[in-house]
């Protein structure tokens, strides 16, 4: 299937932009700052930012509150980043409307990026986090036996090295890992989807291992399961999952491979694939059509995961 015209017309309105790897980090999250500031954003019941404490300093993190009763699920977010560019400024739009379609409490991670705080930093910060949120769900009206954890991309991956890490230390405990095309290998092997969307797909090969250079300082590390888990030795015990792909994404074949190996594993996995999309079409829900349908699809997924005892403030 041809690439859906709204996403396609998105495309020829950014040709002749700059490379993202031919711009200093620092200009290129102000660029994406200052266009996601544009965007139209959904009202949710309540929105507040917070720092708390973490492994190499302060945190950001912010909350969304569906309404202002207690007990709801709470929902740990990483943003997209290449592991280098974007916020939660930049991810507030997707936020609110996650938390509107899954009746849910969203706590939206500043996670480290690189080249100033290059791995283990990212998946350090976001367990922290996580971390953090069970501790202190019950002041923003989050059931800390509800936790789940999600993100897109690269933020994809420091959910699922979350759930990893918490597998292995015997808690947290996670419901559930939403995975919105996510970054699982680093590709010393090229996959097809990288050969095949590579270029004029929005995000590039070139862009994603320029992220992946400054991410990765020790060559070592591109093995590790904690920064590339699709090579984890094993997934048993993890949440179940729901993962979306996009056809045209070069991250498509690792997160259907990542999909695969969950089910292998025995962990209940729903694979969606959108025949028509690109990487990062669920960042224009409310602008695209498809995005909509995607966002209200998994926040169904999650809804389902809720135990639905909630109580007034």
């Amino acid at each position: 299937m041809a690439l859906h015209p709204q996403l396609q017309a998105i495309l020829d309105s950014s040709a002749g932009m700059p490379p993202m790897e031919n711009v200093p980090p620092a200009a290129l999250r102000a660029s994406f700052e200052a266009l996601a500031a544009k965007a139209p954003r959904p009202e949710v019941a309540h929105v507040e930012d917070r720092m708390i404490p973490g492994p190499r300093g302060e945190i950001r993190v912010r909350i969304y509150r569906p309404d202002m009763d207690q007990g709801h699920a709470v929902i740990t977010y990483f943003h997209g980043s290449a592991f280098v560019v974007c916020s939660i400024d930049t991810h507030d739009v997707l936020c609110r409307h996650l938390c509107l379609q899954s009746g849910a409490v969203i706590v939206s991670v500043d996670y480290g990026l690189a080249p100033e705080a290059p791995f283990p930093a990212g998946p350090d910060d976001s367990f922290a986090a996580t971390s953090w949120t069970v501790a202190h769900a019950t002041s923003f009206g989050g059931d800390p036996a509800q936790l789940m954890v999600a993100g897109d991309s690269a933020g994809a991956t420091m959910a699922i090295v979350t759930a990893l890490r918490a597998r292995d230390a015997g808690g947290p405990a996670i419901a559930a890992q939403l995975l919105f095309y996510p970054v699982t290998d680093y590709p010393d092997k090229l996959p097809a989807s990288y050969i095949e969307r590579g270029e004029g797909c929005g995000l590039t090969a070139s862009a994603m291992r320029w992220g992946w250079d400054l991410y990765l300082t020790d060559p070592a590390d591109r093995a590790n399961p904690m920064a590339s888990p699709l090579r984890a030795p094993d997934l048993s015990g993890l949440p179940s999952a729901y993962v979306i792909t996009a056809e045209y994404d070069l991250l498509r074949d690792e997160g259907q491979a990542f999909a695969g190996r969950l089910t292998a594993a025995g962990v209940a996995t729903t694979l969606a694939h959108y025949d028509d999309m690109n990487h990062g079409f669920l960042g224009m829900a409310g602008s695209l059509d498809r995005a909509d349908e995607a966002m209200a699809a998994a926040g169904a997924w999650l809804a389902a995961r809720t135990i639905t005892q909630r109580s007034p403030r």
